[in-house]
């Protein structure tokens, strides 16, 4: 169980170049959650994704290195959002017209495993929330936020105090119910500044929001140990936190959302 939910909460970055096929997947009873994607180029082709037929100094320098398309997040969600896997061949054609003819270019994806399944829970400032499943189940935490998101939450609605309708998160919420609630059949935690820190500024008016699942499956396999159908191993790509080049593309996608 602890192998499974560990798959869910993982974040996973995939990436392929011009003329490769991406392969994304979840673990079972789990879908495919599109967070953000980016199909172009922004770093040299010695450094990722290098040409396939050899190039001339000359042509190198003139490779275009500020190249995107802002169809990548939408072919991305159409492809694969809500699926157990996809996979398609990546090319220019996909997303619309071609940017910078003559670069290679290369898709990068982030994605999560979001429960097929799932009950979410809301807390204002100051109250307490209690997660409970049914006997012989347990509680899966799949994400938390402490703070003030910019759309407010309707159980808790924000309150004008002359304070500025900001957004605001802890970045501990999640391990901190995963630490109190992660495999237990209930628990219970005052949605507080004590517990979880401030985030914002004093005044700000804040909530705690807990989407969770129940399971009675003391062990599912997890995504890196089964191939679904129609891929080959050959094709799949590695979750986020397996080498450097990996690290390399989620640091690169994180900067390209961060910026956009």
């Amino acid at each position: 169980f602890a192998g499974y939910i560990s798959q869910v909460l993982k974040n996973y970055t995939d990436h392929a170049c011009d003329g490769e096929y991406v392969s994304l997947r979840c673990p079972h009873r789990t879908t495919i959650s599109i967070q953000s994607s980016f199909y172009g180029r922004i770093v040299p082709s010695h450094q990722l994704c290098p040409s396939r037929y050899p190039h001339s100094y000359a042509t190198l320098i003139k490779e275009d290195v500020a190249c995107s398309v802002g169809t990548s997040l939408q072919k991305m969600l159409d492809e694969c959002q809500d699926r157990r896997s996809c996979q398609f061949l990546v090319n220019s054609r996909l997303f619309g017209t071609d940017p910078c003819p003559g670069t290679g270019k290369y898709l990068l994806v982030w994605y999560k495993c979001r429960p097929n399944e799932y009950k979410s829970k809301v807390a204002c400032e100051d109250d307490k929330l209690r997660l409970s499943c049914k006997k012989s189940m347990v509680i899966a935490i799949y994400s938390a936020i402490f703070g003030r998101t910019q759309g407010g939450s309707l159980e808790c609605p924000y309150q004008n105090l002359g304070m500025p309708m900001t957004e605001c998160q802890s970045a501990t919420a999640l391990q901190l119910m995963i630490k109190r609630c992660h495999r237990k059949r209930s628990c219970s935690i005052y949605a507080s500044t004590y517990e979880f820190g401030d985030p914002c500024y004093p005044g700000i008016q804040k909530h705690l929001n807990v989407i969770y699942t129940c399971d009675n499956t003391p062990l599912l396999l997890p995504v890196d140990e089964t191939e679904p159908p129609g891929l080959s191993s050959s094709s799949s790509m590695e979750p986020v936190g397996v080498g450097t080049e990996m690290a390399l593309l989620s640091n690169i996608l994180a900067a390209y959302a961060f910026i956009t």
